[in-house]
């Protein structure tokens, strides 16, 4: 087993903010090598995630954000099991830095399960119609279409979009990290955004 050194330690910290004997553990796990400790304390946090999302989760927050010209606001609503956690400063961070990701990346969807399956089949459908006219087989098509499935994805569902502090994360990983750390259930439940004037042209057109 590799020998892990105190600055070793102190950089992974730095690089994920795990806990100290957490970081230790991870590196001597993977023989003092960075990048496979980071993935070490990934897969563990996902692991803890997973056992925690059958818990009840209905304390929690109702969060706020307002643009500083009124012109845009969101509210989103993120639950805990107990209002210890719901009083944490950093699960109310994470509910604050919610907000001003929804307000920025302008998610219509928490997951991708939520989407009415008429939408994703429309969408589909407009891909393919859209890829068969740039010339390409059906067979070649069809890979095309998933991939542009999956980036349309990205753009509306809130838990598979970049965020917005580390585009390097999407939205779920973010999440998955704050469970694995605060050790309890915690979902995000419900959110609305509002721009000023939004669907005003389409309802003239109309």
């Amino acid at each position: 087993m590799a020998e892990v050194s105190a600055q070793m330690v102190k950089q992974l910290r730095e690089m994920t903010g795990a806990g100290f004997n957490e970081c230790r553990t991870a590196l001597a796990e993977s023989a003092g090598d960075l990048t496979k400790a980071v993935e070490y304390l990934r897969k563990k946090g996902a692991a803890t995630a997973a056992k925690k999302s059958g818990r009840v989760a209905n304390d929690g927050i109702v969060q706020t954000y307002m643009h500083h010209n009124g012109r845009l606001g969101v509210i989103v609503e993120v639950n805990s099991e107990t209002d210890f956690v719901a009083r944490n400063e950093q699960f109310r961070q994470f509910a604050k830095d919610l907000a001003l990701h929804i307000a920025n990346a302008a998610p219509r969807y928490i997951r991708r399960e939520d989407i009415p399956q008429e939408i994703i089949e429309k969408e589909r459908r407009i891909q393919l119609e859209r890829t068969l006219a740039e010339g390409k087989s059906e067979a070649v098509a069809a890979k095309i279409v998933d991939g542009r499935m999956n980036k349309w994805y990205e753009e509306i569902v809130l838990m598979e979009q970049p965020w917005f502090f580390d585009d390097s994360k999407k939205v779920s990983e973010v999440l998955t990290d704050l469970i694995a750390e605060i050790k309890e259930n915690i979902v995000v439940r419900r959110f609305a955004r509002f721009e000023l004037g939004e669907g005003v042209a389409d309802e003239a057109a109309e």
